[in-house]
């Protein structure tokens, strides 16, 4: 199993020296997960969402921890892929680009970046956003198979054409795409492709989606991989704080995926802002509990129907507390079908020494748990 840590750069009090701060916040976690053991980084690319995301552009920062680091992977977690915001050749070219410098140590997932507030910055067609991810797909799968990329799809034609440099890894670097719906599980197990997956409503939950993963896999048939190389890997989403303060970890992690999930709210279900205060010696759980109740009841006013999704980003069962409640957490999602766990611990309110004391905590305490596990079940 892998281990990895996502960046959102989110944050409250969006001050302009707040956010500089939180973007170099980043970086320094990024460094210290490469010192702790972790074996993959993953930036997320937003565009013009406030409080949500203010990581605009991953290619520069997953450059300048590439350029601080010697074994640590480097993930794009995702590209926003329809063409107005890359087209796919320069998504291409970039991660070449960094794959060779960072010697063939990175990994390539796509997204659609369908927010209204992200499409309308930059003329994305929403209709076409899930096409487009796709022939972007297939574009950078076959870009290096020959000396010169020919592509003649439904929406771009490129006659033939060498795209440079080449990337370290070949045929490309491994390639990813964001789910959180059983319809784009599918698409990426059809695609031939790896599954980044938002694993807030827990392990059942994820245990589901592993299943419709795997059902697709048994399913498909390779017309429809965008390469000649298939990469079925199942990473998970753990949002998690970790302290010697089982307390102080779980009000401190509460309280940031409040943050998370209403700043989520705000931009995809039309909430209002997120709550950016923190109130010392506040029942953060109960504070929780009354957001998704919130929730729920502006579904019920405009009368649409609640899913089971509507509130899955509120749900606080996750690796907040000791590194021994980390380790349980993870076995759930382990024994669900996790290949990766994908630590989320960059939320908006909480604060950058809770970030590396987490950090800390999973490099000496939780990773060892688990490789240990690995070694013994190999020497067995």
């Amino acid at each position: 199993m892998k281990f990895s840590v996502i960046f959102e750069a989110q944050l409250a009090d969006p001050t302009v020296e707040h956010e500089h701060q939180v973007i170099h916040d980043c970086v320094e976690q990024a460094l210290l997960a490469e010192e702790m053991g972790f074996d993959r980084i993953w930036a997320v690319e937003h565009h013009s969402l406030k409080w949500y995301a203010h990581m605009s552009a991953p290619e520069i920062f997953l450059t300048w921890v590439a350029a601080r680091t010697s074994t640590i992977r480097i993930g794009h977690g995702v590209v926003c892929m329809p063409f107005n915001f890359n087209h796919p050749v320069r998504v291409a070219e970039r991660a070449a680009m960094l794959d060779l410098l960072s010697g063939g140590r990175l990994d390539l997932g796509a997204g659609r970046g369908g927010t209204e507030q992200e499409t309308s910055l930059c003329g994305v067609d929403k209709d076409r956003t899930t096409q487009e991810v796709e022939e972007a797909l297939r574009i950078i799968g076959k870009a290096w198979e020959k000396d010169e990329l020919e592509h003649h799809g439904e929406l771009l034609d490129i006659d033939p054409h060498p795209v440079l440099p080449r990337p370290k890894q070949t045929p490309h670097p491994p390639l990813f795409l964001a789910c959180s719906r059983t319809e784009t599980l599918t698409q990426a197990a059809e695609l031939g492709i790896g599954a980044l997956v938002m694993g807030f409503a827990g392990p059942e939950s994820i245990a589901g989606m592993r299943r419709a993963y795997d059902d697709a896999i048994a399913a498909r048939t390779p017309d429809r991989f965008v390469s000649g190389v298939v990469n079925d890997h199942f990473s998970v989403l753990c949002p998690t704080i970790v302290l010697d303060d089982q307390d102080a970890a779980r009000n401190i992690g509460i309280r940031g995926q409040r943050f998370f999930a209403q700043s989520i709210g705000h931009w995809y279900g039309g909430a209002g802002v997120p709550d950016e205060a923190v109130v010392e010696g506040a029942d953060e759980a109960a504070d929780m509990r009354r957001a998704a109740e919130q929730v729920v009841a502006r579904l019920h006013e405009h009368r649409i129907p609640v899913r089971p999704t509507a509130t899955a980003t509120f749900n606080a069962d996750h690796a907040y507390g000791t590194a021994d409640d980390a380790i349980a957490y993870v076995e759930r999602l382990r024994d669900a079908g996790a290949d990766e766990i994908m630590c989320l611990v960059q939320m908006g309110t909480v604060p950058q020494e809770a970030c590396l004391e987490t950090l800390r905590q999973w490099g000496e305490k939780v990773i060892p748990h688990f490789r240990a596990q690995e070694q013994q079940a190999v020497s067995a």
